[in-house]
């Protein structure tokens, strides 16, 4: 066996392995998820699955792969089953390019921080397809929604990132990561990193951001008519966002996998858990604003926040560099 055919075969094999944990990682936050709030709300959540309910996860599984296959009637059949591939996939596929340790990632590419926005980006289309496929109101509503919302919150998604950009010359994730050895960006890009986890929460549609889904006003939203493992791709797409998200946010803001003692990938871990927890936090302690209120915070906020952050930091790069 040659060795580029052996080195083609580890990457793979690399590639298969991350593939594994981001989907791992997104379905088993949908039971920690439970447990945290029902913990935070003084109940007991899910307990009789296996010990200590760990099973759960594997019975909801069965139940999805198990429910009816249902398409309403005129809608468009291609379109529907076309849609909750796309919000799958786009989430993972934007991943390839995160690198977890100083030797494990999928990609390593020069223009990562491009790729991501554009290919995360793609699970807008996902959105529309859903709500227009399904033929019905309340459906198109929530997808209406949640595009304008998704296409308004990417703009600050990227902006905020420009500061990291100027400062470290690079849109290479590992260069990135690497200029943070001895100090992480939160500290000198403090804004870019409150307004890049306001828009990751809205992108993601996670709460207070998820209008779109809003059970009291849409019926569920732009997935109202999925069932069965339709309806559980958007629902596991949407953790696996919320893990590309606080990866994200640790590999630009705090350090990625640098940190003292313990292995590179056990501080990656870590830290990506940790905002993971954050994110359900949120939902556990906030209330919902109104869709009119979050379109307003981001152009009138986050919007200035970023011109802001971008512009100071691009004075004081050009300072130090005379």
């Amino acid at each position: 066996m040659s060795e580029s055919l052996i080195d083609l075969l580890l990457e793979v094999g690399k590639a298969l392995i991350v593939l594994v944990g981001i989907v791992g990682a997104g379905a088993f936050m949908s039971f920690i998820e439970r447990r945290l709030l029902a913990l935070w709300q003084d109940r007991y959540g899910p307990n009789r699955v296996g010990p200590f309910g760990l099973l759960q996860l594997a019975a909801d599984m069965i139940k999805m792969f198990f429910k009816e296959d249902w398409i309403p009637p005129f809608a468009d059949r291609r379109i529907f089953i076309l849609a909750p591939i796309i919000a799958f996939t786009a989430f993972i596929l934007a991943f390839a390019v995160v690198p977890i340790t100083p030797t494990w990632g999928v990609a390593d590419l020069n223009v990562g921080l491009l790729y991501i926005l554009a290919i995360a980006g793609l699970a807008v289309y996902a959105v529309l397809f859903a709500g227009w496929s399904s033929n019905n109101k309340y459906s198109l509503l929530g997808s209406l929604r949640a595009s304008a919302q998704t296409l308004s919150y990417e703009v600050f998604l990227g902006l905020s990132l420009m500061g990291i950009v100027i400062q470290t010359g690079s849109f290479n994730l590992r260069d990135i990561v690497e200029a943070q050895a001895d100090l992480w960006n939160v500290v000198p890009q403090i804004l870019g990193f409150v307004t890049f986890l306001f828009a990751g929460v809205a992108v993601t549609h996670r709460h207070p951001f998820d209008q779109p889904e809003a059970e009291q006003e849409l019926a569920d939203g732009y997935h109202i008519e999925y069932a069965g493992m339709k309806w559980g791709l958007f629902f596991v797409g949407e953790y696996i966002g919320i893990v590309l998200v606080s990866s994200l946010i640790v590999t630009l803001f705090f350090g990625g996998w640098h940190g003292p003692w313990l292995p590179p990938f056990i501080w990656f871990a870590l830290k990506t858990a940790c905002f993971m927890v954050f994110f359900i936090l949120l939902r556990a302690s906030l209330p919902r604003p109104r869709f009119d209120q979050v379109m307003s915070f981001g152009w009138k906020v986050c919007l200035p926040l970023t011109l802001i952050n971008m512009l100071v930091t691009a004075a004081v790069v050009l300072i130090s560099t005379q």
